[in-house]
C-alpha cells in the first residue's frame, strides 16, 4: 500500500466511527450561539483556526482565543476546545472559565474522561492516535498527533457543511466573505 493510501485508510478508520447525528448536533449548537470562540494549541490550534476561518466565511461571528482582537467570552457564547489528550493546560483552563460563565463548551478530544471533557457540555470524541500513544488508542504509522489533527480537520469541514445548510449560506455567500485582497 502506498504511503498516502495508508494515511487515508487511517483517517477513514477514525471518521467512520463518528456519527452524523453528533456532527449535526454541534452544527445546531453553533447556529444557535451568540458568538463562537475556538481554542487549541499547536497543530490542533491550527485546525481550530481553520475551522474558525471557514465559519467566518459562512457568516458566523467567530473568534480564535488568544488573538489580540478577540473579545471576552460571555454567557450565551460557545467555545470549541480542541485537545487530543484533553489535558492541554491553556485549553482546559479556558474551557473551565467558559463553563463558569455558563457558555456552551464543545470539547474535541480523544479522551472521554479528560479534564477538558469534564469541563464541557458536549464531547466530540475523535478516536485517533495522539502524541502520547496511550493504551487502547488507535495505532498510527504517523508521528505524534497527525492522525488526530487530520481527522479533526475533516470533521470540522463536515460540521461547516451542516452549519451552512442550517444557515442557508452556500458557496456564493461564502465567496463574498472570502478575502479579496489577493
Amino acid at each position: 500500500m502506498k504511503t498516502v493510501e495508508s494515511i487515508l485508510s487511517e483517517i477513514q478508520g477514525v471518521i467512520t466511527q463518528i456519527s452524523d447525528e453528533s456532527l449535526q448536533s454541534i452544527a445546531v449548537k453553533l447556529a444557535d450561539a451568540n458568538r463562537i470562540f475556538v481554542i487549541g494549541e499547536g497543530r490542533s490550534g491550527f485546525m481550530g483556526k481553520s475551522f474558525a476561518m471557514r465559519l467566518m466565511h459562512l457568516g458566523a461571528t467567530v473568534y480564535a482565543v488568544g488573538e489580540t482582537i478577540t473579545p471576552s467570552i460571555a454567557e450565551g457564547d460557545l467555545l470549541v476546545a480542541v485537545s487530543g489528550s484533553g489535558k492541554t493546560k491553556s485549553v482546559v483552563s479556558t474551557a473551565e472559565k467558559a463553563s463558569e460563565l455558563n457558555c456552551h463548551v464543545v470539547a474535541v478530544t480523544t479522551a472521554l474522561e479528560s479534564p477538558l471533557a469534564l469541563h464541557s457540555t458536549n464531547v466530540l470524541h475523535i478516536p485517533a492516535a495522539t502524541k502520547y500513544r496511550v493504551e487502547g488508542e488507535r495505532q498510527s504509522i504517523q508521528p505524534l498527533g497527525s492522525l488526530f489533527d487530520q481527522s479533526v480537520h475533516i470533521v470540522f469541514d463536515s460540521i461547516c457543511l451542516l452549519y451552512s445548510n442550517l444557515k442557508k449560506h452556500g458557496h456564493n455567500e461564502a465567496f463574498l466573505l472570502h478575502s479579496n485582497l489577493e
